[in-house]
């Protein structure tokens, strides 16, 4: 078994949904471009009231158009009742390294947000997608240009540059949009 990783190290990567059948499989959510993919990457953690505590995959498969499976840690259904929303996490270290262009969502909740008039329209606090392209949700703070919360495409029309280093993302993205 892989020591237990530092939570502060950890990478969400999806989340466990209702419970499938009376065998303990739950459905899951996966936050990785192809949703399988989630399988790919191991060990799976969870954090838990008293720590971080290993997810460990028995058995899984596409049902439909969605994603169950089975885990070490849930033996029945009722178990897995209690298993509902339970966010899935892997260590950083694990996942291979972005191409020049891409990055992991977690990298950028948290960055800066300016637009070309160097304005400032707050932190992303949140990334998902929607069937056109991904969006980044950016809120407003106390220091921002105004009170307005921001649903930006994340998109190479957009996105005119991403710092890492100064956790800054440069949008074309006028204030009055």
């Amino acid at each position: 078994m892989s020591p237990v990783p530092d939570a502060s190290a950890l990478m969400k990567i999806g989340q466990l949904k209702k419970p499938y059948g009376i065998k303990g499989w739950l459905w899951v959510f996966s936050d990785t471009d192809e949703h399988a993919a989630i399988f790919d990457i191991q060990p799976w953690w969870m954090k838990t009231a008293t720590g971080i505590r290993p997810l460990t995959v028995k058995a899984w498969r596409e049902q439909g158009t969605g994603l169950v499976a089975q885990f070490e840690q849930v033996p029945d259904r009722n178990v897995a009742e209690t298993m509902n929303g339970v966010t899935i996490w892997v260590a950083q270290n694990i996942l291979s390294e972005t191409a020049e262009d891409e990055y992991y969502w977690s990298d950028l909740v948290g960055m800066r947000v300016m637009n070309e008039q160097n304005e400032y329209l707050g932190d992303i606090t949140e990334m998902f997608e929607t069937g056109a392209h991904d969006l980044m949700r950016v809120a407003a703070n106390s220091n921002s240009l105004d009170a307005e919360e921001r649903l930006i495409p994340w998109h190479k029309q957009t996105v005119i540059e991403v710092d890492v280093a100064n956790k800054t993302v440069i949008a074309a993205w006028p204030s009055d949009y």
